[in-house]
């Protein structure tokens, strides 16, 4: 259920991104304080990115992210770093060590893979959630009611509709 979930929030996103133009994309929003939508996309995606990387050594630093400029400013590569992704998390769940420094010291977690895509996940949908308010100024865009709405609220929403 977990990498369905997944593909299902990726696939809103590309359909958002399918929408914007470039400069739309990459252009500073006042309603995300001054970052843009394609900044937003671009740390989903890194986010994915550092876990699969990192995946077969078993240590995962998400402090240690590429950082590439052009996630954020061209969104037909955006959409193929998130269609790479989703082709390539379906993996078996392990060990892993996240490490982090946080006020100058070395913190070391124990997780495990599955764990990390649910993080991914939830930490995926509250940057949908601010694309969203955003994209609600264009008045060409159409977006999904459920984007950026966690699974949790969409499930309470569908049992409170019975």
């Amino acid at each position: 259920m977990l990498i369905p979930s997944i593909n299902n929030s990726f696939n809103g996103l590309i359909d958002l991104l399918n929408q914007l133009s470039d400069e739309e994309y990459s252009k500073s929003c006042f309603e995300l304080s001054g970052s843009s939508i394609g900044e937003h996309t671009r740390h989903i995606v890194e986010m994915f990115q550092c876990l699969n990387r990192n995946y077969d050594s078993g240590i995962v630093n998400y402090d240690k992210r590429e950082r590439n400029v052009l996630i954020q400013t061209n969104g037909d590569f955006a959409i193929q770093m998130i269609l790479d992704i989703k082709n390539s998390i379906a993996k078996e769940n392990k060990n892993l060590e996240l490490q982090q420094i946080i006020d100058g010291e070395a913190i070391k977690i124990q997780s495990n893979y599955y764990r990390e895509l649910l993080y991914n996940l939830e930490h995926c949908i509250h940057h949908q959630a601010l694309i969203k308010v955003a994209v609600l100024k264009f008045e060409n865009v159409t977006v999904d009611g459920n984007f950026g709405v966690a699974r949790s609220t969409i499930e309470y929403r569908n049992q409170c509709a019975q």
